[in-house]
């Protein structure tokens, strides 16, 4: 029999599964991003407006005008984008979603784990931040869950290999 298209009242839509508390990343992820891509954007504007007083060119006006429009925008963007991050531990599971435009959830089974990362960049460090990563056989179920307290990642990558080894050793 064909489904009809008409939801069940007890689904929940897909992006946000019924029963389940998601958990988000640490705001200070917002503020990392932020440095790594509108300061670049904000010096280079700065640098174009310099110029374009010293060499009294117009169009370098319009560069720095454009760079400082892509800054705040970046800005603008990259808030909507961490608050879009979320992970919830289930009993059998665990989900992650994240996106503004293209919304994504990952459902990542503990039995198909094989391993988990825990991962720091310098600016993550900075910012007293990890991403917890985790792969499957298949890379296209891979998931990261970007900033996270190192205490927070350190949790998250212990319980969810041992979780990942009972549902492994009951196969």
């Amino acid at each position: 029999m064909a489904a009809t298209g008409t939801p069940r009242a007890d689904a929940g839509e897909p992006f946000d599964p019924p029963d389940v508390q998601w958990w988000s990343p640490s705001p200070r992820l917002a503020a990392a991003r932020r440095v790594t891509v509108c300061g670049p954007l904000v010096l280079l504007a700065v640098l174009a407006a310099v110029l374009a007083t010293v060499l009294e060119t117009g169009c370098l006006w319009a560069v720095a005008g454009v760079l400082a429009a892509g800054a705040v925008w970046a800005w603008w963007l990259i808030g909507r984008q961490v608050r879009s991050w979320g992970y919830a531990e289930r009993e059998d599971d665990l989900l992650v979603r994240h996106g503004v435009m293209w919304r994504v959830v990952v459902v990542v089974p503990y039995g198909r784990m094989q391993f988990v990362d825990v991962y720091a960049g310098v600016v993550d460090r900075m910012f007293g931040l990890a991403k917890v990563q985790l792969h499957t056989a298949s890379a296209r179920s891979d998931a990261s869950i970007p900033g996270l307290g190192p205490q927070e990642a350190a949790r998250l990558r212990d319980r969810l290999a041992s979780r990942g080894e009972a549902r492994l050793a009951g196969l």
